[in-house]
């Protein structure tokens, strides 16, 4: 019977501090104007029912509170606008109040001098420092043809074999864009630099909790090792003193660059290229398999579109600009790829101060996560949303 007691005591107690741990961060962020909503728990917040639950929180929460609704998410109290008015409207309106407003992990993680973390001039300037790599001579006489040789060199491995496509999906994306930025000295590096950039990831979408063990502190670690292997490659890139066609290369000519980015800026940027494309590019891949797989009728169409042009080619020719351009129905896939799987599903915004957006008061340094996900499975934007319809995108078909 003692312990009996000893143990409903001791459940009454810690119900009683949770309870009131929940109450004291309610009223701490308690302020006239905001938006209706919870914040969760001290320095997590809800952070572990937004990244479990995904999309499922979103809509729990907009069915309780609306459209515009407070959160505590990633250690950053946060408005979330599911609005598609309001949502257009911050977007349109970046720089009035309003920079990019990425979560401290995530910064610390990418770097401070990440482009996705700066605005005003240094956005401007490293935004053309970018530019630069993707200049339409750069696709056509650099990007389009590595990117075409390794992807024949990577896809042949998959003959004949089992695969697990959401992991061959990853490893496509990181070395297919390792290689555009280190050129050949990719392989030298590829092998010790993918399990760093892995954690790196999962870093990133987690609470800037800097204890041992924790996604966090994996992430920070992971971003030192990756800095010291790209300060070996620049520095061996500069002691050869050999030209590369590479964004590397290109970066590091500073003769040849409008935009002069320091070698921190350089190793920043190249991290945020990977990280921007990885996550992108690996899940739109597999996806697209998925759905392809899914309907016959539009892999037909898709095989019929690439043999065509095929046909016009010698086996060991690359593809081309002009190819690319003509792939209608290949873009019509990719896009309805991107729609129906959502790889994004929205932006972060940082307020510089207080601000009123449709009728409620957003405090100085809140962020405002511009959620846009719904906007894709709009039946009035997309008739018949859930089905996979490539045809939709093409001039004149529904």
């Amino acid at each position: 019977m003692a312990v009996l007691l000893m143990v409903l005591a001791a459940v009454l107690f810690l119900f009683s501090v949770s309870s009131a741990l929940l109450r004291w961060n309610e009223v701490r962020y308690r302020k006239k104007g905001l938006p209706p909503g919870t914040m969760g728990w001290p320095v997590f917040g809800e952070t572990t029912d937004f990244l479990k639950q995904g999309p499922n929180f979103m809509k729990n929460q907009r069915a309780r509170y609306g459209n515009i609704f407070k959160s505590h998410i990633l250690g950053c109290p946060t408005i979330v606008s599911m609005d598609p008015e309001l949502n257009r409207y911050i977007l349109m309106n970046e720089g009035k109040g309003l920079v990019p407003g990425y979560p401290q992990s995530m910064l610390d993680i990418l770097g401070n001098r990440n482009i996705a973390a700066v605005h005003g001039s240094t956005h401007k300037h490293m935004r053309g420092a970018l530019l630069a790599l993707i200049s339409p001579t750069m696709i056509r006489e650099q990007l389009l043809p590595t990117i075409d040789e390794f992807m024949r060199t990577h896809l042949s491995f998959w003959d004949s074999r089992i695969i697990d496509i959401q992991q061959m999906t990853k490893e496509m994306a990181l070395l297919s864009a390792l290689k555009q930025i280190a050129g050949a000295d990719s392989c030298s590096i590829s092998q010790a630099f993918m399990p760093e950039f892995f954690k790196l990831v999962l870093g990133t979408l987690s609470l800037p909790i800097d204890l041992p063990g924790t996604c966090y502190r994996r992430g920070v670690q992971a971003r030192k090792n990756i800095i010291s292997m790209l300060r070996q490659l620049i520095e061996g890139r500069r002691a050869s003193k050999l030209y590369h066609q590479d964004m590397l290369g290109r970066l590091l000519r500073t003769e040849e660059n409008k935009y002069k980015l320091t070698d921190e800026e350089i190793i920043d940027q190249i991290i945020t290229i990977l990280y921007s494309g990885y996550e992108t590019v690996s899940t739109t891949s597999m996806m697209a398999v998925k759905y392809l797989h899914d309907h016959p009728s539009v892999l037909q169409e898709l095989r019929k579109e690439h043999l065509a042009i095929r046909e016009k080619k010698r086996p060991d020719d690359p593809i081309d600009l002009n190819d690319l351009k003509s792939m209608c129905f290949t873009r019509a896939v990719i896009f309805e790829t991107s729609r129906l799987a959502t790889i994004v599903n929205g932006v972060l915004r940082k307020t510089t101060k207080e601000m009123e957006l449709n009728r409620f008061v957003v405090p100085k340094g809140w962020r405002i996560y511009v959620y846009t996900r719904e906007i894709n499975y709009d039946p009035f934007l997309y008739p018949d949303p859930l089905s996979f319809n490539p045809w939709r995108w093409l001039v004149g078909d529904s």
